[in-house]
């Protein structure tokens, strides 16, 4: 299904107005822009969703109706798309490393990377080519996940995490993923190419669109339990303000994209601080300090990186440390989700 109606209204809403907000801007000069943005994938490890459909059927086929999956051939097609490519000096969408990184999942072919799909599986859970077969083991022909011995299931998934598959229980580790692209890491594509500063994306909600994450353990495509959503809320305005942060280390100029980061990092900030007000966790605490010291300026990359390393490190340990059932506190301001 191909929609490029859909991407092009995409580019439109995910725009955001340049206001100040605060943003000390100091000169021009600065740390070098960044380059292209790099695959996030590496192309020899990537095994493409048909791999991971041999077992996720229903995950697989909820997905291949989506917007990640469409992109394929729907982007490429988009006049904003065309717009933005030009302005880049991009010729080929799906052979440029500054589509390629987000839009698209890469392979070997051939000896060639090239684009297999658009944003699969593997864009979030990791490149499977070191653990699928791990992974999709349980423990003798016969054996079904229904029967699989629980010590031999424990072991599969520790071998699996190690060999580089981030599993959905690791919720800061999947929602970086979907963090990297969506603040769009690249202060050229946005100041000269015109593409939007990031999305307004918030994990809760989006992760419970075309595709609600669920799948494997409710059989459906339902809602995730509302422990996890109190999680993945908190979670993602952590990684929100941490990518934020990220943003205006690397900005150059006083600009869409520095003004847009810092725009970002003070929602993010003043939504960490409603949370704060509603459930008690020392990390969120941690958290709202090292914002409060970070310097939203140009030129002040070493200061604002060590400020979202810290942030980063604290939202590991939420992630890794609480379960939901604590924080029955922000049910209040959860995202409401359709039915």
């Amino acid at each position: 299904m191909e929609n490029t109606a859909f991407v092009d209204r995409l580019y439109q809403a995910l725009g955001t107005t340049a206001l100040a907000l605060g943003l000390v801007l100091g000169p021009l000069a600065g740390p070098s822009p960044a380059p292209a943005q790099e695959m996030r994938l590496d192309p020899a490890l990537v095994k493409g969703p048909d791999a991971c459909g041999e077992c996720h059927k229903s995950s697989v086929g909820v997905w291949k109706d989506t917007h990640h999956a469409t992109t394929f051939k729907s982007l490429p097609r988009s006049d904003k798309a065309k717009e933005i490519a030009k302005a880049m000096g991009i010729r080929r969408i799906k052979s440029e490393s500054d589509c390629l990184g987000c839009h698209f999942t890469s392979a070997a072919v051939d000896g060639d990377a090239k684009p297999i799909a658009g944003i699969t599986c593997e864009s979030c859970h990791g490149a499977g080519k070191n653990w699928i077969d791990v992974h999709s083991d349980f423990g003798g022909k016969g054996v079904t996940a229904d029967t699989e011995d629980p010590a031999h299931k424990t072991a599969r998934y520790e071998q699996s995490e190690a060999a580089g598959l981030i599993r959905p229980s690791r919720i800061y580790a999947v929602a970086e993923n979907c963090y990297t692209c969506h603040t769009v890491p690249n202060e050229k594509l946005v100041n000269v190419g015109g593409h939007p500063a990031g999305s307004k994306f918030e994990l809760v909600a989006w992760s419970h669109g075309e595709v609600r994450h669920n799948v494997w353990y409710s059989k459906e495509n339902n809602a995730s339990p509302l422990e996890r959503q109190r999680m993945m809320y908190i979670v993602g305005q952590a990684l929100d303000l941490e990518y934020a942060l990220r943003g205006v280390a690397k900005a150059t100029e006083k600009a869409k994209y520095a003004v847009s980061m810092a725009k970002r990092a003070k929602a993010a900030e003043k939504r960490l601080q409603k949370i704060a007000e509603m459930v008690d966790a020392p990390e969120i605490q941690a958290i709202l300090a090292i914002a409060a010291e970070a310097k939203l300026k140009l030129n002040n990359e070493e200061q604002l990186t060590t400020a979202a390393n810290g942030v980063s490190v604290e939202a590991k340990k939420l992630s890794d440390s609480y379960d939901g059932s604590q924080f029955a506190g922000i049910d209040a301001i959860l995202p409401k989700l359709d039915k």
